[in-house]
């Protein structure tokens, strides 16, 4: 059985379920670029209701600045890390409303907004991989794991993005939030993948980069959750079996190798 190597831990398994946002690819380089784009969008419509914002920007979704206004961080435990698109279009609808605006109009502007920063995603195909994931997905396709993605995001942008990196045909099993009923931290999204996979829990890894990835790995029953913290911050990994800062740090080997 193939053994993935984190630090001095070895973990047999068959299969591994990959979390796709902060994990396989560079969060903020996508998402911190579209959320760049709502929060202008949002801090436009504000100036036309006639209000302005009355509140601080960064704490919509969870973002850091610089006096630019350029994002620069964001909090692992926040809603552009976890949120699914709608409870993230809720949030930015809130805000026009607490602004003024009625919800029914609020909704439709934020649509509008939300369509205009994915297709500015789309025409820079913007997706940049974590260091490292590439190398190690084809390590694993040579070792024949078998892998799939476990995801809060929809099935269309995760297609897309999994093309832009280079990286879709790794990949046996794609869960997005649209194809189960509960999300992360339910299990099911594990359990699907699992299945579609041919795996049983007990022989699968999930790597994640939130909480709710750990979650899910321990309430499906998988034999390892693996922790990214790309800034080397993994306190809001609770749950986690044990955290590395990208995929430079793990090995793939055919079995365990004895000491």
């Amino acid at each position: 059985m193939p053994v993935l190597h984190i630090n001095e831990t070895a973990v047999p398994c068959k299969g591994i379920l990959f979390d796709k946002d902060g994990t396989l690819l560079d969060l903020l380089a996508t998402w911190g670029t579209w959320a760049e784009l709502v929060l202008r969008g949002l801090e436009n419509q504000l100036a036309l209701s006639g209000t302005g914002p009355a509140f601080d920007l960064s704490a919509v979704l969870g973002t850091a600045h610089d006096a630019a206004g350029r994002i620069t961080g964001y909090d692992p435990a926040g809603p552009l890390a976890m949120a699914t698109s709608e409870e993230t279009g809720g949030i930015l609808t809130w805000q026009l409303y607490t602004a003024g605006v009625p919800w029914n109009e609020a909704k439709l502007r934020v649509n509008d907004i939300i369509k205009e920063a994915m297709e500015e995603l789309r025409t820079r195909r913007l997706a940049v991989p974590l260091p490292g994931l590439l190398p190690f997905l084809l390590k694993c396709a040579e070792a024949g794991l078998k892998l799939g993605v476990v995801t809060s995001d929809e099935a269309k942008t995760t297609g897309e993005q999994l093309e832009w990196l280079g990286a879709a045909g790794y990949f046996g099993s794609v869960v997005t939030r649209d194809r189960v009923t509960h999300g992360k931290p339910a299990p099911e999204m594990a359990e699907l993948a699992c299945a579609e996979l041919g795996l049983a829990p007990e022989e699968t890894v999930i790597i994640g980069d939130s909480n709710a990835d750990m979650q899910l790995g321990k309430g499906a029953g998988l034999c390892f959750s693996l922790g990214i913290a790309p800034d080397g911050a993994g306190a809001h990994l609770l749950d986690a079996d044990a955290v590395v800062s990208d995929f430079r740090a793990l090995r793939i080997t055919a079995e365990l190798i004895k000491r």
